[in-house]
């Protein structure tokens, strides 16, 4: 069976990408930080890790639990948005640190660990950006830390693919839609399943031509 890496499994969309994978028959990693987290990843037959993307040795656990394994898909979705601005008000040093420390350094400490797993398993790497970190496109202010925040992890998801191309593997940006989850709350127009189905279908399609690049939900390409 083939194996997928879901970082940031504990709810959401990296619980409902654990779900579809299991159902799928796919091996399952799934990493959350918390019992509750846990527990929901092994009701679904997922092997779970406890997992904080943040703390220094994230990518050496991360290296233990795969031990020799090929990766078929690894997925990094974990992230949080941060102060919920308007305008140009300028976050505090501590809101600042906990959303870039969150959203992009775990991508740079992990993403390079995961290249000989998924090399081994002709797999595909993708980070769950969003739409919001697209610049040429932009048009509001809104939450613009977690917007600054999402244009450095498409950086470097895009630094990665330069590396990942040359060996076989095809890395990824998604903006996975307005979602109805935690973050995007009830006023959001996409269900989580819907998501993520369409994140799996778009992802499976993916080859060597659209490595590098940022890509909807639907599949549709998002200039960066």
């Amino acid at each position: 069976m083939p194996l997928a890496l879901i970082i940031g499994a504990s709810r959401g969309i990296g619980l409902e990408l654990v779900r579809q994978y299991r159902a799928e028959g796919w091996e399952v990693i799934g990493t959350a930080r918390d019992a509750q987290g846990l527990g929901r990843l092994r009701a679904l037959g997922a092997e779970a890790l406890q997992l904080d993307v943040t703390a220094a040795q994230a990518p050496e656990q991360i290296e233990r639990m795969l031990d020799a394994r090929a990766l078929g898909v690894a997925i990094l979705n974990a992230g949080i948005y941060g102060p919920r601005s308007q305008a140009l008000e300028p976050p505090d040093e501590s809101a600042f640190v906990e959303v870039m420390r969150t959203n992009v350094l775990p991508a740079m400490r992990i993403a390079p660990r995961l290249l000989a797993a998924l090399e081994r398993g002709k797999g595909k790497l993708a980070v769950l950006s969003s739409r919001m970190g697209a610049i040429g496109p932009r048009t509001g202010t809104a939450g613009w830390l977690y917007r600054a925040s999402k244009a450095a992890l498409n950086s470097v998801l895009k630094d990665v693919s330069l590396v990942a191309g040359a060996r076989g593997i095809s890395c990824v940006a998604f903006h996975p839609g307005w979602v109805k989850t935690d973050m995007g709350g009830t006023g959001a127009d996409v269900e989580v399943e819907a998501s993520v189905t369409g994140i799996r279908r778009t992802l499976g399609a993916v080859g060597a031509s659209q490595n590098g690049t940022f890509l909807s939900y639907d599949g549709s390409a998002i200039p960066w």
